[in-house]
């Protein structure tokens, strides 16, 4: 189990601010070390939400909150913590200077987490006299509401600290997900950023506009995507013959040139054995029938949380259901 008496956050812009928001709310107290002039400011505006965010979230009560404290150098900051929290730009020169400067200074014991989006732990490693309990701990924005957190070790990492950054994140109500394979980028961001060139071509090439393609996602599966992810939803849709029958259907889609990204792998028996295997693992305790009615009981819960947003008139999908209602009512008579 995690022992998380005090922590350390290096880096207070959005993402580091994030995470000493979070880990204050928890009752975790946290130094930080920011240069910026700016940092006192910008993490008491993250807290002033962070504080609004949890108050809705736990209605049934907080622990006291921690205090965030600001340090001289990174030397205080990390003194006594038990996670270090990096998150400085995305320059490994910088990641360097800064790895050097904690690990010189951290208990010997400590986890230190990078929010990298993107460098491989192992290319960080060399900064350090001891890389074993240097991870990847990549969260998404906002950090104090958003619970998954990439834990990537890197070839140096020791199994012993990824069992125990798992633990520490798991402790403030973080999702860890370790990645098997250390890679760039990770599997989120690669995720992203597939979506975010195809979307780059679709506006240059006057498809769709900014607001249309946001429409069209938020509207339809990005509702899906919310509740149950990429390949639950396919699973759904090859009906009772589950994964196998849809990627026999659309897996042949993957040579048409649909998407600018058609550097796709090889569709094989291989591919489809694998990816239905896994699907089988994820879901096989549910019948279609019953995947069908958990999917229809999230998105009506997930609307109707929209639709009371923006002060009752409710928030993309959330307001077109408030009209709907309007019409299904009159319809009824009501």
């Amino acid at each position: 189990m995690s022992n998380l008496s005090k922590a350390a956050c290096i880096g207070g812009g959005v993402i580091g601010a994030g995470w000493a928001a979070r880990l204050a709310l928890n009752g975790i107290p946290v130094s930080m070390f920011d240069p910026d002039p700016e940092a006192p400011r910008k993490v008491s505006e993250v807290m002033a939400n962070t504080r609004r965010a949890f108050a809705a979230m736990a209605p049934d009560g907080l622990p006291k909150e921690a205090e965030i404290t600001l340090a001289g150098s990174i030397a205080e900051a990390v003194n006594g913590a038990d996670l270090i929290q990096e998150s400085v730009p995305e320059r490994l020169d910088t990641k360097h200077k800064v790895l050097a400067e904690i690990d010189r200074h951290a208990a010997a014991d400590a986890i230190v987490g990078s929010s990298t989006s993107g460098i491989k732990p192992t290319d960080m490693a060399p900064a350090m006299a001891r890389p074993e309990r240097l991870v990847v701990a990549h969260p998404y924005n906002p950090v104090y509401l958003l619970p998954l957190v990439e834990i990537v070790p890197g070839e140096m990492t020791s199994t012993e600290a990824v069992s125990r950054a798992t633990d520490l994140y798991a402790s403030i109500g973080m999702k860890p997900v370790t990645i098997r394979k250390e890679i760039e980028a990770f599997v989120g961001d690669r995720l992203l950023e597939a979506v975010w060139r195809e979307a780059l071509w679709l506006i240059k090439d006057g498809i769709c506009t900014v607001e249309e393609l946001d429409d069209i996602m938020r509207y339809s599966f990005g509702l899906r995507w919310a509740q149950m992810g990429m390949f639950q939803v396919y699973r759904i849709a090859g009906g009772e013959a589950g994964m196998r029958h849809f990627m026999a259907q659309f897996g042949p889609c993957l040579t048409w040139p649909w998407t600018k990204l058609m550097d796709v792998p090889e569709f094989n028996d291989e591919l489809v054995d694998l990816i239905a295997g896994q699907s089988d693992d994820q879901s096989g305790k549910w019948s279609i029938r019953e995947l069908e009615r958990i999917r229809d009981d999230n998105l009506v819960a997930i609307m109707d949380a929209l639709s009371k947003q923006n002060g009752g008139e409710g928030w993309g999908a959330g307001a077109l259901l408030n009209d709907f209602r309007v019409k299904l009512a009159a319809k009824a008579g009501v």
